[in-house]
């Protein structure tokens, strides 16, 4: 799919005058905003809608993991937070039958996807959880994304590293939004599996989860704008 600005902004900050500072100073150089546990946990309904107020589109991103009625519900809850979530997600591993009951729960107002593989996670940590010891990450990543797509969500989160399988085997309107994303020569901090943001648009992502490198940079809509450039 085509978005005409791919960048999404992750503002992993519980103080709420940042983000809204940061969502002011990028207004109109981003497409989209994540904001996370870290955030809304904090700040609940009324800082998300603080937020919302600025007027880019939000990824709320709280991965939802339960029985299928649970999530279903909680999905509930977070479409009457004003404006709606332009997308929300939850794990791909909690199954077929919980997917779907959050597919209906959500549909039409917001776009669903689903967590595959964390970019934190390795190979050797896959294993160490009980996954198959013959498959790597892009492997499982597949099985999970083929499975969002069977249970009729909108796309997934991946790594940059899983995104060929993915792009290869499902059709190319499954929304891919991509984490992991680093500038090259900086720290991964504590993701193991990135790229840099040009690498991941030519393997086919559709939406850059793109944090530090713009949030804390001297010039936050500068950094995002040299970013949109290179992409190009």
């Amino acid at each position: 799919m085509t978005i005409r600005n791919p960048i999404c902004v992750a503002l992993d900050t519980p103080e709420l005058s940042r983000a809204l500072e940061l969502a002011k100073l990028l207004h109109g150089h981003v497409g989209m905003l994540k904001i996370g546990m870290e955030f809304f946990y904090t700040h609940g309904a009324k800082g998300y809608e603080a937020l919302g107020a600025v007027g880019i589109p939000i990824f709320l991103d709280m991965k939802l993991h339960d029985i299928p009625n649970t999530v279903a519900q909680g999905l509930r809850s977070l479409l009457n937070l004003a404006p709606t979530p332009a997308i929300t997600n939850v794990h791909a591993t909690g199954g077929l039958d919980m997917m779907k009951a959050a597919r209906d729960a959500v549909r039409p107002q917001t776009k669903l996807i689903a967590v595959t593989i964390l970019t934190s996670l390795s190979n050797e940590d896959l294993w160490a959880a009980g996954f198959a010891s013959n498959k790597k990450t892009d492997e499982q990543a597949l099985r999970l994304a083929e499975l969002s797509y069977q249970a009729g969500l909108d796309g997934v989160v991946c790594s940059p590293l899983d995104l060929q399988n993915i792009r290869t085997k499902l059709p190319r309107k499954f929304l891919t939004v991509v984490p992991g994303i680093r500038l090259a020569d900086t720290s991964t901090h504590d993701q193991k599996r990135v790229a840099t943001p040009k690498s991941a648009m030519d393997a086919g992502a559709d939406v850059l989860v793109i944090g530090r490198a713009i949030t804390g940079a001297a010039n936050p809509a500068l950094a995002a704008q040299t970013i949109l450039e290179s992409l190009s």
